[in-house]
């Protein structure tokens, strides 16, 4: 009779999985470093982790030593990633997507979606019309990020989606069209009775911020009508929903999307002016990445807005 203890199969696959796994470095280090290789700043990689620089240059050094290879090559103003670096960095980046996914789709937790947009886009037709979503989808909340500068989404992992205002290429990867706009002549009810003529109105158009986009402005508009031009009066402001607010304020007709005006039209805010017509505009489209684009929560909010604005098409 012996002592002698055999490991069951159990026992020996444990054994085998702790040693595949002992080399790993601790999975705060990796978001540390993916931080960093997207973003190709320690500064930049600490605000979006909420921490320090100096602790993401520590964590970096630490993850250096551990692997013996130098992942980021210091500069004077930059850092630069090296082959060792480039290779982790794909690896990385991901594989947190993958965890993030999984760990989203198996939580009972709220789910967020943060969505980056124009600041006319989400105040005259995304947050009016988020309670809609809310009541289909109660378990994801939408976080709304405004601006005029186009987001990175390869490097900004913090957002999911872009809503985009532009002309439409359907040749571009993870991007998908959601309605093209008309644009028209909109005025309060009062301020048409009291300048039922056009060349006797202030005529209100956006002034775009990005020069990239083709200039909607009532020279264009009117270019086929019989007005004496020189004598016209054009106010123009470089946000589509400041040019609607001074409308409804009753400074004058306002030049802007049928889409944006929605919610004044229903109210009767604002009506059609009678001699106008709409012309094509320009197309909001959404932008996403590979590692977004098929995420639950990213398909629910795309089937959703494709839904609602297909009121508009």
């Amino acid at each position: 009779m012996t002592n002698d203890h055999f490991l069951s199969i159990d026992e020996i696959n444990s054994s085998i999985r702790c040693i595949m796994f002992s080399h790993l470095p601790p999975l705060n280090s990796i978001r540390v470093f993916d931080a960093a290789a997207r973003l190709l700043s320690f500064k930049a990689a600490a605000l979006e982790l909420n921490v320090t620089p100096t602790a993401v240059s520590h964590q970096i050094k630490a993850l250096e030593h551990k692997l013996g290879t130098l992942l980021f090559e210091r500069k004077t103003r930059a850092i630069v990633l090296t082959p060792e670096g480039g290779k982790l960095a794909r690896v990385a980046y991901h594989s947190l997507q993958q965890i993030s996914a999984v760990l989203e789709e198996i939580s009972a937790n709220q789910t967020v979606v943060t969505v980056s947009t124009t600041a006319s886009f989400a105040a005259q037709w995304l947050v009016p019309n988020l309670e809609k979503f809310y009541q289909l989808h109660p378990e994801i909340q939408i976080v709304v990020k405004t601006g005029e500068h186009l987001e990175e989404l390869q490097k900004n992992r913090r957002i999911d989606v872009a809503i985009r205002y532009g002309q439409y290429d359907s040749k571009i990867k993870h991007t998908t069209k959601l309605v093209s706009e008309r644009i028209g002549m909109y005025i309060t009810k009062q301020y048409l009775q009291d300048f039922p003529r056009i060349e006797d109105s202030t005529l209100i158009e956006t002034a775009w911020q990005n020069p990239d986009l083709p200039k909607i402005t009532w020279g264009n508009y009117l270019s086929t009508r019989q007005l004496n031009k020189m004598k016209l009066k054009i106010l123009a402001y470089d946000q589509e929903h400041h040019v609607i607010q001074a409308a409804l304020a009753g400074q004058g007709i306002a030049l802007v999307s049928s889409l944006l005006i929605h919610t004044a039209l229903n109210h009767g805010w604002l009506v059609p002016h009678p001699n106008g017509k709409t012309v094509a505009g320009l197309t909001y489209y959404l932008v996403t990445t590979a590692d977004h684009e098929n995420s639950r929560k990213v398909r629910i909010f795309r089937e959703w807005l494709l839904e609602e604005l297909k009121q508009y098409r």
